[in-house]
């Protein structure tokens, strides 16, 4: 299991470093697309601050300046691995609240996977945001990475 959360990591990573990359050589990035990016961010550190049992330090929607998107995201990365290097027990139930106070109950494995369809998510709605404006999407399909 490890493994595979390392390899689905380092897919993530590597996706959200070429969007850093592209929107930081845009002149004009979409705001759309600035606000989707940031809530990827946000979203993967509260999970990773919830399975560390740590108090998260960005809202779920908190807006960042791109030049702070790459720090954001490394910090998201490692903490990621720490968590799965860590996990002796991916089938592990963890309490926690929600953004509107409410309890809930998911192992470690199923928000691991959450963290990273999130973020292919909301990456796919900033592709369409990009074509929108006139940009052309980045190719961030996982068959296309492992190539």
């Amino acid at each position: 299991m490890k493994v595979f959360f390392n390899q689905l990591f380092d897919y993530n990573f590597y996706c959200n470093k070429k969007l850093i990359e592209t929107c930081s050589a845009l002149d004009d990035i979409p705001e759309k697309s600035i606000w989707l990016f940031s809530h990827i961010l946000n979203t993967h550190h509260r999970w990773n601050a919830k399975l560390m049992d740590k108090e998260a330090e960005y809202d779920v929607f908190q807006i960042h300046e791109i030049k702070n998107w790459g720090d954001i995201h490394y910090e998201n990365q490692r903490s990621s691995f720490e968590i799965t290097s860590n996990a002796d027990d991916f089938e592990k139930r963890i309490d926690y609240e929600n953004a509107e106070g409410r309890l809930f109950t998911n192992t470690v494995q199923d928000i691991l996977f959450h963290i990273i369809n999130h973020s292919t998510h909301h990456r796919g709605q900033m592709a369409t945001d990009f074509r929108q404006n006139g940009l052309e999407p980045l190719q961030l399909d996982y068959v296309f990475y492992k190539r």
